[in-house]
């Protein structure tokens, strides 16, 4: 099973990740990872994207398609994965289209203001990576570690962020629709809600 899952920033992509790699067995594909792992060792595209970044601009659609093209390249016929903040763009969705045939999309639909609040109360463990809700814990409730919050979580950025989402990013959801591929979940609620109505669609 290949999957993209789309969804504004908040809307709870990487929490649902966990649990399909779980149930499934399917690799996570996050491109905040892969760019990560190009910064980090220096590789010919990460130095490349570097230059944009430190220039305070996007990263532009070619560098980051040859990016997710590369990792996609690392997988065989028969073994499924789920894309995480990939594609942003149609022209990212046309590449993919060339690349890989998807059995679905999943659409994690939120209000802005739930996301809003939802982020504003995140908190990530500095151990283990677990991600919580700074007003419900004081430590990690998966290994007691120290919790922190991510600088980009406050309001402003978070708002930003949302408004880049929906000028660039809801396209997709067209384009997706258009290929029956689109498959809507209701993202508001616990986690472990929303993954049975993710398990549902694919299911059904």
């Amino acid at each position: 099973m290949r999957l993209v899952l789309l969804g504004a920033p908040g809307a709870g992509k990487g929490t649902q990740a966990v649990f399909l790699k779980e149930r499934k067995g399917l690799a996570h594909i996050s491109t905040g990872d892969i760019f990560r792992h190009n910064l980090k060792n220096n590789t010919p595209l990460g130095i490349e994207a570097k230059k944009y970044m430190d220039a305070g601009q996007l990263v532009p659609d070619e560098v980051v398609m040859k990016m997710v093209g590369e990792t996609l390249d690392g997988f065989g016929d028969g073994e499924g994965f789920m894309l995480d903040g990939f594609p942003r763009t149609v022209a990212q969705a046309e590449f993919l289209e060339g690349r890989t045939k998807l059995d679905g999309v999943i659409l994690f639909k939120i209000d802005d203001e739930a996301i809003v609040k939802r982020l504003l109360g995140r908190a990530v463990c500095r151990d283990c990576g677990n991600i919580t809700n700074i007003h419900e814990h004081d430590k990690c409730p998966s290994c007691g570690g120290e919790l922190y919050r991510r600088d980009d979580d406050n309001e402003e950025t978070v708002r930003n962020r949302l408004k880049v989402f929906h000028e660039q990013t809801e396209a997709l959801i067209d384009f997706y629709r258009a290929r029956n591929l689109l498959r809507e979940i209701n993202a508001d609620g616990l986690p472990e809600e929303i993954f049975a109505r993710v398990l549902e669609q694919l299911e059904s």
